[in-house]
């Protein structure tokens, strides 16, 4: 609708603000003195105060929140525009004509400017503010709100998929909660009562208006205590964001999530949303769908349950006649029952006969097996074999006697072959020809005359016995032998010093007195390293035999003059 233009007869000058202008009647200059009050028509009236209006509020801009827009199939939008601040609001018009970018900004919960003139609707003498242009001023304060509210209960989870619950699939009693006068209950009777045979339980309650929430919830918990409910239908018939205000109060959409039994949340037409509907474990578009969702149609039902049971009976009979096909089929394979069995049975009795003789076959063998075991056992029987290795074992010992004496031969030939290379390669053999060993007192042999020097015992070991000395003097190959500090004298032998004394030897007769005119004899010491003292390079008792041609030895004592040891000191060793 496109704005008209206010003749110039009645163009009026807008009044001040503190001095409205009366609308009751005409300007007394205009009206004739004694004449009689003008009487104008209703549509007349609507006229004049449209002219006035807009008039005065040309080019007007107002601010506010969108709330109700409707959309209708001309392209004209519908909707009340409120004050934030105060308990104030006027309804809207934006025509089609209006630029497509400011209809696209129009949205409930939007808080917009709006460019326009107040005007009055003749056909029904409403007063209402026609937009020409808007542009957004934020979003508005019931919008905020409900969105902060929305965010809180989906972070708690209320809206969640998996805690919705699945409606019953055929409920014979089905709650509703709305208004008892209203058209949603009247469209959901209508459809239920159409389906089928439900039973429904009215909870009447206002749906709109102020403490609409709180009588919402008394109904539904109200249901909830009705015996045998199995689901809960709350809804309404469409209307404004205002009408659908009390299915967004947070105590009702808690109620909702929270309640004993599944609820189908039905507010509205099918483009309004409120957040009962995302609490609810189903959505209806309208009251009309939720009784549909609920009610099964029983004539739907009755036809289809026909259906199947034609589709049965068809089915039943095609596999009737398929069975009985397969049974000729089978009895026409099969032939008689007497042949039948008669064929097995013949098998049966050869296979018999088969067993009979392997098994008398096995015994004829295992018999046999039996006889040869008992001719071994017999061969081996522990008299037999007693008398067999007695004799094998006869010429065995006169053999190994044999052999021991051979053994002792050879290792008697070899033994004494040992005590000869022994005796040739002995020390003593050397000492007989007349050398003799010194040694220092450590039983070292002395090789160099640096070794000892004047004064120093030494042990001089010969064929028979050995001496106890000490060193006068010492001289090199090729120097003279000189006494220190006496003049040169002929060589004489050492003055050899009297040894210790030793003990008598023992007889079998007691102990024996040293022989007259020989000097007593020393025993030499216990381990001392007699082989060492004779050079050999290894250690052994002084009193170990020496192997002679008679196989005996002799224990040689230190003694004055190297007397030999008596024939009681010494022990025949057995080779």
């Amino acid at each position: 609708m496109q704005r008209r233009d206010i003749p110039p007869e009645l163009s009026f000058a807008a009044p001040p603000a503190a001095e409205p202008r009366e609308l009751t009647s005409p300007p007394t200059s205009r009206r004739q003195r004694g004449a009689e009050p003008e009487v104008v028509s209703v549509a007349e009236l609507d006229r004049r105060l449209k002219r006035i209006l807009e008039g005065s509020t040309a080019d007007v801009r107002v601010e506010g929140e969108i709330s109700g827009l409707r959309v209708v199939g001309s392209g004209h939008a519908y909707f009340t525009l409120k004050d934030e601040s105060e308990e104030a609001a006027i309804d809207c018009v934006m025509y089609r004509t209006a630029a497509p970018r400011a209809r696209k900004l129009l949205a409930d919960g939007a808080r917009v400017v709006l460019t326009g003139r107040a005007t009055v609707y003749v056909p029904r003498g409403r007063l209402q503010f026609c937009a020409d242009d808007a542009r957004l001023a934020g979003r508005g304060a019931l919008l905020e709100a409900l969105f902060r509210l929305k965010e809180k209960l989906a972070a708690e989870g209320l809206f969640a998929p998996e805690r919705k619950r699945k409606l019953p699939v055929d409920p014979q009693i089905i709650g509703v909660v709305t208004s008892g006068d209203g058209a949603a209950i009247h469209d959901i009777v209508t459809v239920a009562f159409r389906r089928g045979a439900a039973r429904l339980i009215l909870a009447r309650t206002p749906v709109q208006g102020a403490g609409a929430g709180q009588r919402i919830v008394r109904a539904i918990a109200l249901l909830e205590e009705f015996p045998g409910i199995e689901v809960i239908i709350v809804g309404r018939g469409g209307g404004s964001a205002d009408d659908l205000s009390a299915f967004n109060e947070e105590i009702v959409v808690r109620k909702v999530a929270a309640a004993r039994v599944p609820i189908v949340s039905a507010v509205g037409h099918e483009i309004d949303v409120a957040l009962t509907d995302l609490a609810a474990d189903a959505r209806a578009a309208t009251p009309s769908q939720a009784a549909e969702m609920l009610v099964a149609d029983a004539a739907a039902r009755r036809a289809a349950l026909e259906h199947l049971e034609a589709r049965m009976r068809r089915a039943i009979a095609h596999r009737l006649r398929a069975a009985r096909a397969d049974v000729d089929r089978q009895r026409a394979r099969l032939g008689s029952p007497a042949q039948i069995l008669a064929e097995p049975q013949q098998r049966i009795d050869d296979a018999v006969a088969r067993l009979r003789r392997r098994m008398e076959r096995i015994l004829v063998e295992d018999r046999a097996g039996l006889q040869r075991l008992e001719r071994r056992l017999a061969a081996r029987h522990p008299r037999a074999v007693l008398a067999g290795a007695r004799g094998a074992l006869r010429p065995l010992s006169v053999r190994l006697s044999a052999a021991a004496r051979r053994h002792v031969a050879l290792l008697r030939e070899g033994f004494a072959s040992d005590v000869a290379r022994l005796e040739a390669m002995s020390p003593l053999r050397v000492l007989a020809r007349g050398y003799a060993i010194a040694t220092d007192p450590s039983g070292r042999a002395v090789r160099d005359h640096r070794e000892v020097a004047p004064g120093d015992p030494i042990t001089v070991r010969v064929h028979h016995g050995a001496l106890l000395a000490r060193v006068v003097a010492t001289a090199g190959p090729d120097e003279p032998l000189v006494e220190r500090g006496a003049p040169p004298a002929p060589a004489a032998p050492a003055p050899a010093e009297a040894a210790a004394p030793a003990p008598p030897a023992r007889q079998s007769g007691g102990p024996r007195a040293p022989a007259a005119g020989r000097a007593p004899r020393r025993r030499a010491q216990p381990g001392a390293p007699a082989c060492e003292q004779l050079g050999l390079g290894f250690a052994a008792d002084e009193r170990a035999p020496a192997f002679g041609r008679a196989g005996a030895s002799g224990q040689v004592s230190a003694g004055q003059g190297g007397a030999e040891a008596g024939p009681e000191e010494r022990r025949h060793v057995e080779p």
